[in-house]
């Protein structure tokens, strides 16, 4: 406007992400997909209540593949080897390191006696993988209460060699920089860790910290069909077992990159990448941090038929039938125990009533149900009267043609 010589326009910065690649069928061939799926399984755990409590660990099997040529078992002719590498690999979060070790040479034989065969690699075959598996991503941020800029000749700093004192933080693009110093070998290693660079330059813009999402070297997955990114979702908080020992629940999902699969079935290049949950794991760990979402009350089990009398099964059978077909959850009770233990199978398997009919019953035609969470709960109480009371509540007989209305009579406390 002033008459002035225009500016040029700025060339535009380089990018990191991949070029783009011709039109295809199937999902997006770009590691964006893959770290979109990380972002995602963020987002749902987040929205679990498990904030806070997990890590999503991301690696590359092309390093890995790049790791494996440069010891010398690339090829298809060693395709088994790696596999069998990749597998020992994947116990690093069961066995100790020197378990493991053993799986990667002659092989390792467990408590009961039996014999995997390994990899057959040679110590210093073994040394460089397990190395490698092990990579901390630990970079020294702050120490000794003084925080210090991040020095540009960061040296590689391995799980071995023990973490220096002081306070750490996990740092995606200084860990992609410290494998490529150390693992770097080949194009192979380094088209994966440019893969891994995409990604943590991605959940970095998006406002993921790497208490979130975390390059991780030891995440491999034990299957042979992944080609690229690989992840798991791990739950990072700790419970108490049975006997009050801490346990972790570990991943509760995982996936990965698996651009060849589809094409085996299909005669066709179909990129795809996707991850998958363990729901039973991960409704367990629920439960345990009492998360909003899902109920902290155990859930109704099934209504238990006990079977008092062997000759009668046919009988107790159509009892089942009959509050199956009115939408009842039920099942017959299979074990050749008495009544005391089959109660307390009914208990355990978190039924609210059990169904009995012995041979009194039967003459009357009648059945006796026996409400288990109101009879546990009386066995304080310590006034007669009540207790009396209540214990008519707990177990009452019914006509057996009434079956349905007395169960759900005691299911209807519950609901």
């Amino acid at each position: 406007a002033g008459g002035g010589t225009p500016t040029p326009p700025r060339a535009p910065a380089p990018s990191r992400l991949p070029p783009p690649r011709p039109p295809h069928r199937g999902g997006p061939a770009s590691v964006t997909a893959d770290a979109e799926v990380c972002m995602m399984a963020a987002d749902t755990l987040d929205a679990l209540g498990l904030a806070g409590k997990y890590v999503i660990k991301i690696n590359n099997r092309k390093v890995l593949d790049g790791v494996m040529e440069a010891i010398g078992i690339g090829g298809e002719d060693n395709a088994g080897r790696r596999l069998t590498v990749l597998r020992a690999i994947d116990k690093l979060d069961k066995f100790p390191v020197d378990e493991v070790r053993k799986l990667l040479g002659e092989g390792r034989r467990d408590e009961s006696g039996d014999f995997t065969k390994g990899a057959e690699l040679t110590k210093e075959q073994a040394d460089l993988v397990v190395e490698y598996a092990q990579a901390t991503q630990l970079t020294q941020l702050a120490y000794a209460g003084e925080v210090k800029s991040r020095p540009d000749d960061m040296q590689f700093v391995s799980m071995t060699d023990g973490a220096p004192a002081g306070v750490f933080r996990y740092d995606n693009a200084l860990t992609v920089s410290n494998l490529r110093q150390k693992f770097g070998f080949n194009d192979t290693a380094n088209a994966g860790l440019d893969e891994l660079e995409v990604i943590a330059d991605l959940v970095k813009a998006a406002g993921y910290s790497e208490d979130k999402i975390r390059i991780d070297p030891s995440v491999v997955r034990g299957l042979e069909y992944y080609t690229g990114p690989v992840f798991e979702a791990e739950l990072t908080f700790e419970v108490k077992d049975e006997k009050g020992r801490p346990v972790r629940f570990g991943s509760v999902g995982g996936g990965g990159r698996y651009d060849g699969l589809v094409g085996r079935f299909r005669g066709e290049d179909v990129p795809a990448t996707g991850f998958s949950i363990g729901v039973s794991r991960l409704m367990a760990a629920l439960l345990a941090v009492k998360s909003p979402v899902v109920a902290v009350e155990p859930p109704m089990g099934p209504v238990v038929v006990l079977v008092l009398d062997r000759d009668r099964l046919g009988d107790y059978q159509a009892m089942v039938g009959r509050l199956r077909a009115a939408g009842v959850r039920a099942e017959l009770y299979m074990g050749q125990a008495g009544m005391q233990a089959q109660v307390k199978y009914a208990d355990k398997r978190g039924s609210v009533c059990v169904v009995i009919q012995g041979s009194n019953e039967k003459e009357k035609g009648e059945v006796t149900i026996k409400d288990l969470r109101l009879g546990a709960s009386i066995r304080q109480i310590k006034d007669r009267e009540t207790y009396l009371a209540k214990q008519a509540e707990a177990q009452f007989a019914a006509p057996e043609a009434d079956l349905v209305a007395a169960v759900n009579r005691v299911r209807d406390r519950y609901r």
